[in-house]
Order: C-alpha cells, then structure tokens, then sequence
C-alpha cells in the first residue's frame, strides 16, 4: 500500500512539476507545443549521449551555445525569416538551453519555432500580395540570394525590401523561359502564387513532431555530426532505406499543392504489377480493405503513407484523380494488395563495357555501381536466408560477370555515402582470402580488429575502385582495405573523411519505468496530446537515435577522419574540402592513429603505380574532356564566391544566352568526335550520358591488364 501511495505521489509531483515550463507559450491558434513524450525522449536522450557518445564533450554553457546557434541556423539558414529584434529576444536562451534539454524542458525552443512560423507565414503572405505588382526589369540592380553571411533583417521594411527582389527574381526568371507570347506574363504570376502558396500549406501542416525534430538534431548536431535523433516516421524511413525494402504498394509518393502525386513507381511492386497506379496520378482518399474511404486532401505526406502502408497481404484501397485531370473529374478506385518491395534501383547493379588498350586490344571489364552499403538487419537474424544485402547482391553480380568473360571488375563507389560497417567488411571479404579489414576503438580506447574470417574469394582478377568527395564512412573502409592489401587500384578522388561508426538504437529502450508511468499519467490529465498520431506500423514508439559510439581506423592504423582515403590516381577535385566533406564540419573528431594491425598483402603495386599515373597523365594532355573538367571546376570555384544575381533582364538574359553557347559548343563538339550531326541554334540540346571519370577507369583498368599481362601476373601474387 505503502509502495502504490509513493508511486501516486511521484507521478503527481512529477506531473505538477512539468506543468511549469520556463517560457509561457501563447494559447492561440496554430501555437505548436512539446507534448509529454517528447519531453521524456529529450531528457532520457540528453542523459544518454552525454553517458555513451564516443566524443566526451562537456555538457556545459559552451556547448548549450553551439545549440542555440545550430538551432537557428537550421530553421532560417538564409537569413530570410527572422528579424533581429527576434534574435535579441532569443539571447536569453543561449547559456540555459542545453538545461532545459536536460530536464526535458522544450518551451523555450518551442516559443523559437513558433516565432519562426509566425514570420515564415508573414513573409509568404506578404509576397503573395506583391506579385501582381509591376516590376521593372530594364533597372541595373541585383537580389542577394545566399544571405548566411549578413546580418539579420533590422526591420520589417528591409526583410519586405528583400522579398521583392526574390519576387523579381523569380518572375524574371519565369519571363526568360517563357515564349514571349500573349498572357505569358499573368500565367507566370500564377505560376508563382501557386508556387509560394505551396510552401505556405506545406509550413501550416508541419506538426510539433517536425519541429521536435529540428530542435533534438540541433542537440545533436552540436556534438557530432553524425549523431542524429529519427521520429518515429523519420526512423522507419530510415530503416527501410538501410533494408532497401518494405511492405507496401510500390509506389513513392510527393506533395502537390496539398494532393499527394505519385511521383514513380517502384519496378516490381502490386503498383507495377497491376499497371492501374501511373506516375502523376493523385491520391485524394484511402481505405482499408472494405473500410469507408478517408479523404487526405490538406493531410501531411507522412500521414498519408503512413495509411498507404501496410503488411504484406493485406488489401488497399484508394481514390485518384488520373494525372492531367482536374481535380474536379470522378476519381477511379484502385485496389492493390500489399506485398513486400526490394527496390533494385537503389540496390547494386552491374554493366559490362568493352575497351581498347593501346595495343588495340579489346577488353572486357564489369562496372558494378554500389549506391550504398545496405542491410536487412532484421531479416538476416531472423535467419531469412535470403535477405537483402549488398554483399550478397555483388556476389550474385561477381558470379554472373565470371560467366561473361570479364577481364577486370571496376566498382563505383561515387557518391555511395556509406551504411553497414558489416556490409564494408564482407563486401571485402569477397576479394582477399582472409585477414582483418577494419580497426575499431571504442570510447575507453579498446581496440577490435574486424576480419574476413572466409577463406573463399569471389573474384581474383584485376580490380579497380571508383571514389570521390562523396564517398564515404562504409566506402572508405572498402576502399581503404583494398588499397593497403595491395588488392586494386583506387581511382578518383580524395573522401569524404567520414572515420566514425553510429549505433542506430530505438529510443525506448532508454525510456525508464518511472518515465512511461509519468507519460501515462499525464496522457490521462490530457497533457500528453497526440502522443500517438500518425504512428508508422512497426515503428520504434519513441523513435531513434543514430549516435558516433565508435571510430574506425585503416588495417594500416591511420584514421580515414578528415584525411578520407588518398587514390592511387588522382582526379582534379570540383568541391573543395574545405567547404564539403567531414574537414568542413566544425564538430567533427580529429585525425588520429593507432597501431598497425598484422596483415598480409596481397600484392605490391607500388611497383606499378609510376606506370599507370604516367599514361594516365599522357592521355590528359589531349583530352578534350579533361579540359572540360578543369574548366567546370573554374566556373564552380567561381560560382561558390557569388552570393547574388543581377535583375536586369538584359544583362541577365545575355549571361544565360552565353552559357547555352557555351554548352552547344560542348555538345556539338562531343557529338562531331562520335560523327553525329551538329546541333544548330534554337534546337533542344539532346541528354549527353558521358561520364568522363568511368571513361577515363575503364583506360586505367586496360592498362592494369596489360601490365598484369605483360608480368605473367606476379604483380598481384602475395607479398611475403
């Protein structure tokens, strides 16, 4: 009895106690506020990153004021909202916001998030009313588009002032790509109204679930970039990217003017399968097998998948209005099963091309395009013996390649951010014998060597690796092992320089005993508002905390953080590191070094390395491609320094008109080398699919062959 009544009086005291957050929100209409469960995440999550995160930064008045500014820098990055008198008012925050967090106080980010709204809505609405304006597009002026490096707005006049150059801007824009013809100029401004009453719908159906979201990454965000806090909605789309699979129709789906459209259909699905869905169509209501049907006309795209979704088997039902149809016209009823998605496009896949060395020899080579290092963790340990994986679906690859003959295999892993530090190590695995891979360090400093414990290999040919800024974490571990194994050549560009491991970890695990009875009580005083609504089925229920527990370092003991991995061959780099990749982010961890773990190689190239990087470097000399290279890299490093536009039609119009000379003449000049007709002025510019860098791998490889040829193959026998 004894214990019930200490229970009771905890939960009151509890609940009294909450009820009093340090910034007093308005009770008008439209005010987003912290509901009971998010207070309780935010709490149990400050107390466990500040316990478990791999980076021990003090939780003190610094940090709280990285929060703060993070915070703001999230909402209005451009500076385009906020006024500065909102700022001032914010200061206050800045040294106790990290203590709210800690005791699961939101008002005062609340309040922040909901000024924001205010003026985003003010903004949109007053530009609205001034695009039926007259605008003189003859006056030499110009529209700051990129104002993260002003101050904030002093007034209201100026922020006005801005928002009708981007008016101006935005109208200029829509008059130079129209036909000149009569009433161009009143579909333009309709074009724009819709356009900036869209984002006004979008902003007025964002949910204190969204704007919880910005305020725990901010959280995170400060400590590490690579620590992030999922909604629960955010967590299954998360996951399922990571599984490349789902339970639903098939069918990915966008926001059009409070209508969701059907933006593709995923190859596979009941949606293509049935051939009913097409792209473009909009779905105006949902039903559950023989359920009444629920209009989702104004509702969030979340909300809306999330009734779209559903277990394999089961039925759904939807009303659309056909793509290019008012939406007036009488809807069609489509009924689809639900079943179980693979998406393929997102998965690995394989292309065989055919090149000529030097010696007119034509050789073969498989081009396998790895897009992320993904894994269906959940099936593989439900013993599933086929699910999704990346290496599994490369070997299947590697199997096929061998049977069509391929000389070399080449893997891109160009803009592949990473995933499963399982999938880097296996994935591995399938071009050395044996050996360990990775080094892992964990916050008290232990070390764990990751190996490849299986002897087999699935392809012992010639091997090449594709990288760039974009590659990262997972990549750059594949990469890196297969550099220091002697195992292939890396050909591209410098890393990411993402050298750290996240956990992905439901939130409710950490949610105390003590912390669900306080939730359920207030759920019964009514404070706990919309706890559930919306929830994706199967969901985490306090959603995920993606947190840095580990860092990982090269076989050679050299960290990939910052440094990224180096390749044998380089290519003149576009995005500079200092401005992309992990050396660009202020909180990131430092470089570093361990010991060397033991390993064999598997060859030594460095033999042949010199040879390759010189015919590489004589065919640069006379590539009109290359040239095309360096000449984008100028215009982009040119580009980056620009942080406004003229408005002036005529000076606009000629530096567009430029360009597209300048790209005709790239065009035409690619087409006369393939004996194609030139493309006169006027004429719509045809898709050139030419990737240099692959082009210019493909070469590479060729001489890999030759080499590998011309040495009777000891250059890749193993180093003793």
């Amino acid at each position: 009895m004894l214990k019930k009544l200490f229970l009771a009086l905890f939960i009151a005291a509890a609940v009294a106690c909450s009820a009093n957050p340090r910034v007093k929100l308005d009770e008008g209409a439209g005010t987003l506020r912290p509901n009971a469960k998010q207070e309780i995440i935010t709490k149990d999550l400050v107390a466990l990153l500040e316990k478990a995160h791999y980076k021990r930064v003090p939780f003190n008045d610094s940090l709280s004021s990285v929060v703060f500014d993070l915070y703001l820098k999230n909402l209005d990055q451009g500076k385009n909202y906020f006024l500065q008198s909102d700022i001032d008012s914010f200061e206050s925050y800045r040294k106790v916001l990290l203590n709210d967090l800690k005791n699961g106080d939101l008002s005062a980010m609340f309040h922040v998030y909901n000024v924001y709204r205010k003026r985003f809505n003010e903004q949109l609405k007053y530009a609205i009313s001034q695009i039926d304006k007259k605008y003189d597009f003859t006056k030499d002026e110009s529209f700051v588009y990129d104002r993260e490096k002003l101050a904030w707005f002093k007034t209201e006049a100026e922020a006005q002032e801005s928002w009708k150059k981007r008016i101006k801007y935005d109208l200029l824009n829509l008059k130079l790509s129209s036909t000149g013809k009569e009433g161009e100029e009143a579909k333009s401004k309709k074009t724009l109204k819709e356009r900036y009453q869209n984002l006004l719908s979008q902003e007025n159906t964002s949910n204190n679930y969204d704007a919880f979201q910005i305020m725990m990454n901010a959280f995170t965000g400060a400590i590490d970039p690579h620590t992030n806090y999922f909604t629960p909605e955010d967590a299954q789309r998360f996951n399922e990217s990571m599984a490349r699979s789902f339970e639903g129709i098939g069918a990915q789906l966008m926001m059009d003017n409070e209508v969701v459209k059907v933006m593709r259909i995923v190859p596979g699905g009941p949606a293509f399968r049935d051939k009913t869905l097409k792209q473009d169509d909009r779905i105006i209501a949902v039903a559950q097998g023989d359920d009444e049907f629920v209009d989702v006309v104004g509702w969030r795209l979340g909300n809306v998948v999330s009734k779209i979704k559903g277990p394999k088997g089961t039925t759904v039902r939807l009303k659309v209005i056909p793509a290019g149809q008012e939406l007036t016209a009488a809807p069609k009823i489509i009924s689809l099963v639900r079943d179980k998605i693979v998406d393929e496009e997102q998965s690995a896949k394989k292309e065989v091309k055919e090149v000529k060395g030097e010696d007119g020899t034509t050789y073969k080579i498989g081009v396998i395009k790895v897009p992320g290092f993904y894994l269906n963790f959940k099936e593989m340990q439900a013993g599933n013996p086929d699910y999704k994986s990346t290496t599994r679906d490369v070997r299947r690859i590697l199997d096929t390649l061998k049977q069509e003959k391929v000389d070399a295999v080449l893997m891109d892993l160009r803009a592949n951010g990473g995933g499963s530090l399982i999938e880097a190590v296996e994935l591995t695995g399938l071009f050395i014998k044996s050996g360990p891979v990775v080094q892992v360090r964990d916050p008290n400093n232990r070390v764990e060597i990751n190996n490849d414990e299986d002897e087999s290999i699935s392809w012992e040919g010639p091997l090449g690796v594709m990288i760039d800024r974009f590659s990262a974490s997972a990549s750059e571990i594949f990469a890196a092992a297969i550099q220091d194994y002697g195992r292939g050549i890396i050909i591209g560009t410098q890393s990411y320089g993402k050298g750290t491991v996240q956990s992905a970890v439901a939130m409710d695990q950490f949610i105390s005993r003590a912390d669900r009875l306080l939730l359920t009580a207030r759920d019964k005083t009514n404070e706990a508002s919309n706890v559930d609504d919306g929830m994706p089925q199967g969901a985490p229920k306090f959603g995920q905390i993606n947190f840095t527990t580990f860092k990982f370092y090269r076989i050679n003991g050299s960290s990939t953080q910052h440094k990224g991995v180096t390749p044998d061959i380089e290519f003149p780099m576009i995005y500079a590191a200092d401005k992309f990749g992990e050396s660009s982010e202020k909180a990131a961890l430092p470089w570093d070094q361990i010991k060397s773990s033991s390993y064999t190689p598997y060859a030594d190239l460095n033999a042949i390395k010199p040879n390759l990087i010189e015919k590489h470097n004589e065919r640069m000399k006379t590539s009109t491609e290359y040239k095309y290279l360096l000449d984008d890299i100028e215009t982009f490093n040119k580009r980056e320094g620009e942080t406004s536009v003229s408005l002036q039609e005529t000076k606009l119009k000629k530096e567009r008109e430029d360009q597209d000379v300048k790209n005709r003449d790239r065009v035409n000049a690619r087409r006369q080398l393939k004996g194609l007709p030139v493309i006169a002025k006027g004429q719509a510019l045809p898709r050139m699919d030419n990737d240099f860098i692959e082009d210019e791998s493909l070469d590479i490889m060729a001489d890999f062959i030759k080499l590998k040829s011309a040495t009777g193959g000891q250059m890749v026998s193993n180093v003793k």
